[in-house]
Parts: C-alpha cells; structure tokens; sequence
C-alpha cells in the first residue's frame, strides 16, 4: 500500500529518492532496494517523515486510519493505547501527521470571493487565588503571563480555511494581505485590531454585542472552525500548549476543509501527505534532545 502511494507516478514501483534513478534492485533477505546509480540503499518509508522508523509498518498504517477517524482529534494516550505503545512514540507519532497535514493546507493561492477572518486568544491562563481577598484583576497587563497567544483564521465561505498563530490580532494584518486576494469580500467582527484592513479590501464588520449575522455581515464560519478547535482541546485533548497550538490549529483546519471527504479518500490523503513530506527537523529525535 504503501509503495503504490509514495511512488504512484511510477506505477508503484520502486524508484531511487536520491538521485530519481529507476533502475533499483530488492534484497530477498530483508524490504530494501538498492540504487544501480548511486548505490543508495532504501525502504519505502527513507526520506519521508516516517523515516528511522522502529515499528512495523502496518501498525503505521492503522495508526493513520485511527487518527482520521477523529472528528476531533486524537489524543495520543488514547494512540498509545490502540497501538500498544508507548505514550512518546504516539505523540511523536501523531506530530509527525499533523505536520504532514499541515504542509497541503496552503498550496500557494490566493484566498478570494468572500472571506472571514477572525481571531482566537488561547493559552495564559492565571489561576485566581483561593481567597477573595487574594484575587486581582486577570484582565490588566501587569498581571498577564505573556503566554497569551492568537490563532487566527482566514477562512473562505464554502472554502478552505487556512490558519497561522500571532502574539495579537494586529500582527496577522501582513499575512492577511499576502494571503488574500485583492477584490475580496472580507467579513470580521467589531474588534479594533482589524479597521486597518479598511484600506485594502471591501471589509464588512458585524458586532457581535448586537447580533451574530446582519445584513449578510457575520464570521459564522469562522466561528465553526473555532469550535472544532475548542472541543479538541476541551473533550480530547484537555490541554494544548502554548508551543503546539500552531500544530493542532492546522490539523483542525484540514479536518474542516476535508469534513464531507469519506474516510477512506481521508486516509489516502494523509498517507499521501506523509510519504510525500520529507524527514521531519522538528520531530525526527524528539526525545533524544536535550531541550
């Protein structure tokens, strides 16, 4: 299955990743090829981000079904369990599949027709103290962790959605302007850190403090992406950290873009994405790093 997908172009045989080479010969002892070019040797999985690999690669394959099968999301504890491995090999694991994921979510086009953008704070948060007379205002700046992050999406009504995690609302402004096209509708909500995008597009601002939707005005879709995000983090994972927000605000996003797509094309799709993706920097020795 797996060499029909990395090497469809090729009719599922085997080719070099080195040098592109397409004469290769197989070992009878063990699943490798060797390049009759350079000499490389190679699996199915060498140069992907599966690469290294140290378990057998069908529990890859079922590990790819489960985490799709996830509406939303798959917590890793819960990975480990169906794999029967390791709580860090099922992170890593399911990592390495929304980075995989994430690298289809922007194909280089512009987002154009009309477009909501909208913005989530999440993460620093400040338990109150026990005592009444202990608690102060969280809302004031002194008192801020300054672990305080945004997601922002940009989202396509009836399209795709495409996400990226700034300090504030206002730092999302340069990307929204290279991400969407000119001529388009935006939509947002009443908050101040978007009047600038006044000057570049035909911007439609609804108030939330008075209704959710008027006069075609609203940010429901963005607010539907949100929500996906919300329940990830509330009924699956419980928590997310501040420092893999960004992952798992693109995995929710390819599962909002891919909502109607049948299990099945999913799994293919993420399969695909993962023997197409090259060997992680980020997640390749996770846990062999001292940091």
């Amino acid at each position: 299955m797996f060499q029909r997908i990395r090497w469809a172009r090729n009719g599922g045989e085997p080719y070099c990743p080195e040098c592109g080479c397409l004469r290769v010969y197989s070992f009878a002892t063990r699943p490798l090829w060797k390049c009759s070019a350079c000499r490389f040797q190679f699996s199915v999985t060498s140069k992907t981000i599966f690469s290294n690999r140290k378990r057998p690669i069908r529990d890859y394959l079922l590990a790819i079904a489960i985490f799709c099968n996830g509406a939303k999301g798959h917590s890793a504890l819960q990975l480990s369990r169906d794999l029967d491995c390791q709580y860090r090999t099922a992170f890593v694991l399911a990592h390495k599949l929304r980075e995989a994921m994430a690298s289809t979510l922007d194909d280089g086009t512009e987002l154009k027709g009309e477009v909501e953008v909208d913005g989530l704070y999440a993460g620093g948060h400040r338990k109150p103290a026990n005592e009444v007379a202990n608690r102060v205002d969280r809302r004031t700046a002194e008192e801020q962790t300054g672990k305080r992050q945004v997601v922002v999406i940009i989202r396509e009504r009836n399209g795709r959605a495409l996400p990226f995690v700034v300090s504030k609302e206002s730092d999302a402004i340069p990307t929204i302007r290279q991400k969407v096209a000119d001529g388009t509708i935006l939509y947002a909500d009443e908050s101040r850190q978007w009047d600038t995008l006044h000057a570049s597009y035909d911007t439609r601002r609804i108030n939330h403090s008075e209704a959710y939707s008027k006069d075609g005005a609203s940010t429901n879709w963005a607010e539907s992406y949100f929500s996906r995000l919300r329940r990830a983090e509330i009924g699956t994972h419980h928590r997310i950290s501040g420092a893999y927000i960004g992952a798992y605000a693109n995995e929710m996003a390819w599962r909002e873009n891919h909502r109607r797509v049948a299990n099945g094309t999913q799994w293919t799709m993420i399969a695909g994405a993962a023997l197409m993706h090259p060997i992680s920097s980020k997640w390749a020795g996770y846990w062999q790093r001292g940091a």
